[in-house]
């Protein structure tokens, strides 16, 4: 019973705001296609230096010289939980909504960017070194960006219409448990992307490496 309560309320969520989150997904993925569209734009220096950079960590990855995993663990966790933190209190200032869809846009962008840049230094090993560095840990992280800044949108458009057009609905209290128990298990999904961003992406990293090492130049320090 308790398992088909929570699938009702799952999907009477996505029915309700399925709106937002169809605004929000055509809007990450629109900065995913602007960040492989820059990377045609930027100088023919400015991709050597960054390919330069990325041929030194290539290199310290298939040496085994990357930070411990614990640190990239914490650095990983870190970085995403201020992401998901600002997002959360950008929800409750109800002015910080279009600042919540930049940042979204943004992320999608970088991910765009990276890979573009990838596939576009690299070719084919490029795609599959992104698919092994990237995709494992962001098939939680995105999806985890997504519905929050799809909850903070709704959170603020709830505020907006209570405090002011003076509309009737939910008492805000309960809204805000609600909106921050929610918080409290994104968080935890969090946790588990950067476990996997710490201790098998690396790994996957360095395979992949090892294995395209003959077709690639990587530069050691």
């Amino acid at each position: 019973m308790k398992k088909k309560k929570y699938q009702n309320a799952i999907t009477q969520h996505i029915r309700e705001h399925s709106s937002i989150y169809m605004f929000i997904i055509v809007l990450f993925f629109m900065g995913v296609i602007f960040g492989a569209i820059v990377v045609n734009s930027i100088s023919l220096s400015q991709k050597e230096d960054l390919y330069y950079y990325l041929s030194q960590f290539f290199g310290q990855v298939t040496n085994g010289q990357v930070a411990e995993s614990k640190d990239l663990f914490f650095q990983s966790l870190s970085h995403n939980s201020k992401y998901i933190g600002f997002i959360w209190l950008l929800g409750i200032s109800i002015i910080g909504l279009p600042i919540i869809l930049i940042l979204l846009f943004i992320k999608g962008m970088v991910v765009g960017f990276t890979v573009g840049f990838l596939v576009n230094q690299m070719g084919w090993h490029g795609f599959l070194l992104s698919f092994v560095s990237i995709l494992p840990q962001n098939l939680i992280v995105i999806p985890i960006f997504i519905i929050s800044a799809t909850i903070s949108v709704a959170f603020s458009f709830k505020m907006i219409r209570q405090q002011f057009m003076k509309k009737k609905g939910e008492s805000i209290l309960p809204l805000f448990g609600r909106y921050t128990l929610l918080l409290f298990f994104a968080f935890i999904i969090i946790a588990v992307a950067a476990g996997i961003e710490a201790y098998i992406s690396p790994f996957l990293m360095k395979t992949v490496l090892n294995m395209v090492e003959s077709f690639i130049t990587i530069v050691f320090i």
